[in-house]
């Protein structure tokens, strides 16, 4: 199976939510991404947010008819952002890679940014390979989200 080809967006569901939630827990994803996983509530006023909002462009990674993961553009802190999540069972396989691709051939923000862990080489090669340059490496405080961590922000141009 061609990867590039069986990867698709569409957008997120309120359907899709049960699954998201189930995938944002994943601790070897959290560790990986030196992020904090959202409380059910959080997670629910976090997303009944984003999905209410015009300005977040937030689709469905689904391979196969699948839903794998999510991808989203969004307003943060006054410039445009990119993240991303998949599921730690199709990692490795080019999805969050042509997901990325995709969303960035629908969504023409430009410029747009991503913050991701310096120890997530994963996503740094995800992000660098669609053309995304680094900014900045810095040492970013903990906060409800997120502990402590060092951190590179990239832009995409």
């Amino acid at each position: 199976m061609d990867t590039d080809e069986s990867v698709h967006l569409r957008p997120v569901l309120s359907d899709d939510l049960p699954r998201m939630f189930e995938i944002q827990l994943d601790p070897e994803s959290n560790r990986m991404a030196v992020t904090i996983p959202r409380t059910r509530e959080s997670f629910d006023s976090h997303w009944a947010k984003c999905l209410g909002d015009p300005a977040v462009a937030a689709r469905a990674i689904v391979v196969g008819g699948q839903f794998v993961g999510i991808i989203s553009c969004f307003p943060l802190e006054g410039r445009d952002q990119i993240g991303y999540w998949v599921a730690r069972a199709f990692w490795g396989k080019g999805i969050a890679s042509r997901a990325l691709q995709l969303l960035l051939l629908e969504d023409s923000r430009r410029p747009v940014y991503a913050t991701v862990a310096t120890g997530n080489g994963a996503s740094l090669r995800v992000l660098q390979k669609n053309g995304f340059s680094v900014v900045r490496v810095y040492l970013e405080p903990a906060s409800e989200r997120f502990p402590e961590s060092e951190v590179v922000d990239l832009v995409l141009v």
